[in-house]
């Protein structure tokens, strides 16, 4: 065993693409220190800045002091605490939704849900670039996979007409990881609605960002359809941890009885859920966070564009800045870091093209991002040879 993972990793390095952990010292801020170095950074999905802010700890703390550090058991042993009950009710007057489940992440939630709601006899429509937790949540599921070309509605709707399943099941994200852009949600919907399937929408990097009030992709693009069951995930905007499905209550409590994920995993500590409490109420509370975020966001995107940089179809706070191979990817993190601006290299098989992925926040400055663009100006013209 020990030869074939010195083998595994010996090829990982030599295709760039070994992955190493990267210290971060402190908390999630703008400007952080790595290796003992300040630098500003770039690719945390801390977006809306409250992963530190004062509100959150002070939640936790207390609860921490009412409850205790853990929750003890999974929820259907002794694990539901009165911090989950909350955060739960919270989450559906937020959503306007019937019904709220937790799960403790992302990954927890899509590979509980997706298996309940589809099944063998059923088909999964996949856009080819939702997150890996889809994917494995589809595999799960057993249910026959279509995948069809990112953001692309007129190949779904071919693929789904020929579909001769029982049950039909269309997948996308809300905002897509990596590459920053938003599907075309509204013919996925009615393409839906004609066809007899359900939409399940993963709304990590959406929830808490978009829309008037923060709820996400669906209520920024104006859309209410009880066809679609939304995913959304408490560590990005709202700077704690833990993920929830909103739909109805029929839908959760099967994902009480039969969600794997749910039923075999402890329960969140009742402090994370006190500090995810506080975060929906700074959402709804400071939708001027949104605005500094879009602002941040939109600055950086068209400085890069006018720059002759390759950011893809980005529209969002998630702006994906090409690279080309492995190899030079991670040269240009490394000398980036060097320069104080910590932005990660992502590699395949995260993704189908080297790039960095750069993320900005509500609390970044302009002069943070001048200074950013700078350091990428200056290294890009490197040589990576």
């Amino acid at each position: 065993m020990e030869s074939a993972i010195r083998k595994r990793l010996k090829e990982l390095k030599e295709r760039y693409l070994k992955r190493r952990l990267t210290l971060i010292s402190g908390p999630q801020e703008p400007w952080v220190r790595v290796n003992g170095k300040r630098v500003l950074l770039l690719c945390s999905n801390n977006y809306l800045g409250l992963a530190n802010h004062p509100e959150l700890k002070e939640a936790a703390i207390k609860a921490v002091e009412k409850y205790g550090a853990g929750s003890g058991a999974s929820r259907l042993v002794s694990g539901t605490m009165e911090a989950h009950k909350e955060l739960e009710e919270k989450l559906k007057r937020f959503k306007k939704k019937e019904a709220v489940l937790l799960f403790n992440s992302g990954w927890h939630a899509n590979t509980g849900i997706i298996p309940q709601i589809i099944g063998r006899d059923g088909e999964i429509f996949s856009d080819k670039l939702n997150h890996a937790s889809i994917i494995d949540g589809c595999v799960l599921s057993r249910a026959a996979i279509k995948r069809y070309s990112h953001c692309d509605a007129g190949q779904l709707k071919d693929l789904i007409k020929k579909s001769t399943a029982r049950r039909k099941l269309i997948i996308t994200d809300g905002v897509f990881s990596m590459d920053g852009d938003i599907p075309p949600l509204k013919e996925i919907i009615e393409i839906a609605e004609k066809y007899g399937a359900t939409v399940f929408l993963d709304d990590a990097h959406s929830v808490g960002v978009f829309g008037k009030r923060g709820r996400g992709t669906l209520e920024y693009l104006g859309i209410e359809s009880p066809l679609v069951i939304e995913m959304g995930t408490l560590g990005k905007a709202f700077g704690s941890y833990g993920a929830f499905v909103a739909g109805s209550r029929k839908l959760i409590e099967l994902l009480i009885n039969r969600g794997r994920s749910f039923i075999y995993s402890t329960s969140l500590p009742p402090a994370v859920c006190a500090a995810s409490v506080r975060a929906i109420t700074i959402v709804e509370r400071e939708p001027e966070r949104r605005k500094r975020l879009f602002k941040n966001a939109s600055y950086l995107r068209d400085s890069l564009k006018r720059g002759g940089f390759d950011i893809l179809k980005s529209s969002t706070h998630i702006i994906p800045l090409l690279t080309g191979d492995a190899k030079k990817t991670m040269a240009i993190t490394e000398r980036l870091l060097k320069k104080g601006v910590f932005c990660q290299g992502i590699r395949p098989p995260s993704v189908p093209s080297s790039r960095l992925r750069i993320t900005v926040t509500s609390e970044h400055t302009e002069k943070d991002l001048r200074f950013a663009l700078g350091g990428i100006k200056e290294v890009f013209e490197g040589n990576f040879s």
